[in-house]
């Protein structure tokens, strides 16, 4: 039985390191420019003594307040703390994880004077009400449905939880789409006539996917599909900060890995290499 849906609705691709949002009008696709200017926004939220700030405005102070600056949330998304892989995160992240309920990872920040802690989706969810105000604005009206997109990789898990961080934002989540899928529908591969094959590469922040689809009449099959819900360009950054944290150990004779403050600038430097 088909959803029934009242309100406008976007579409919002969660990125592990960037978002954005886009909605349908004048038979096209719009990408929603934020209050910066810019049609993507980074998927960080800061905790300060006075407020809490998400995107550009969490991403721009980072440098002076690491240690409550949150992201890579969807690296945490749907997975047990003692994950090999969320293990192996942890030693790149200025802010403190620990190990909740069931073995669910939890950020812990201090906000406004106090100790708080926030399980991965609650970040997200931050993230998405983002998303949904700079669609709002551009709108014009309240927003009340997403369509949320994900690596086709993502386990049932990470699915799921990615839909609670939906509901915890308030959202109706019609549908989580693979993002390949999505990228294949943003060209207008369903538009062109006849059956045909499309290679989709997806290589984001966080994840990597490679899927091959089936195109005929606009109904995608997906025939096959490989990735790494954990390979992306954080890896390639985190690489470059490993090296170079090394070699001012080996030039200078001083670990810069005990000062956070250094180790932003040196991973904004490499941010910007590539």
């Amino acid at each position: 039985m088909a959803q029934s849906v009242s309100g406008y609705s976007v579409g919002i691709d969660l990125g592990t390191t960037y978002s954005c949002v886009g909605v349908w009008q004048n038979d096209r696709v719009e990408i929603i420019a934020n209050d910066q200017g810019n049609r993507t926004t980074p998927s960080y939220v800061a905790f300060t003594d006075t407020e809490r700030l998400i995107g550009d405005a969490a991403k721009n102070q980072v440098a002076m307040n690491a240690h409550n600056t949150v992201f890579d949330a969807k690296r945490l998304i749907g997975r047990k703390f003692s994950d090999p892989i969320v293990q192996a995160d942890i030693k790149h992240w200025p802010f403190k994880l620990t190990s909740g309920a069931g073995d669910k990872p939890q950020i812990v920040v201090q906000f406004k004077g106090e100790s708080k802690t926030f399980q991965p989706e609650e970040i997200s969810s931050m993230v998405l009400i983002k998303m949904r105000e700079v669609a709002e604005a551009f709108i014009g009206k309240e927003v009340k449905n997403a369509v949320i997109t994900v690596p086709a990789y993502f386990n049932d898990s990470q699915r799921q939880a990615t839909k609670d961080a939906g509901a915890i934002a308030g959202l109706n989540v019609l549908r989580i789409i693979n993002e390949p899928t999505a990228a294949a529908i943003a060209y207008g591969l369903d538009k062109k006539g006849g059956e045909r094959n499309v290679l989709i590469f997806d290589l984001g922040g966080g994840t990597f996917d490679v899927s091959l689809l089936s195109i005929e009449e606009g109904i995608f099959e997906v025939k096959a599909t490989a990735g790494d819900t954990h390979l992306g360009g954080e890896d390639f950054d985190n690489r470059l900060v490993d090296h170079f944290t090394q070699e001012f150990k080996r030039k200078h004779r001083k670990d810069i890995t005990e000062n956070q403050r250094a180790l932003r600038r040196l991973r904004t430097a490499c941010e910007r290499i590539h």
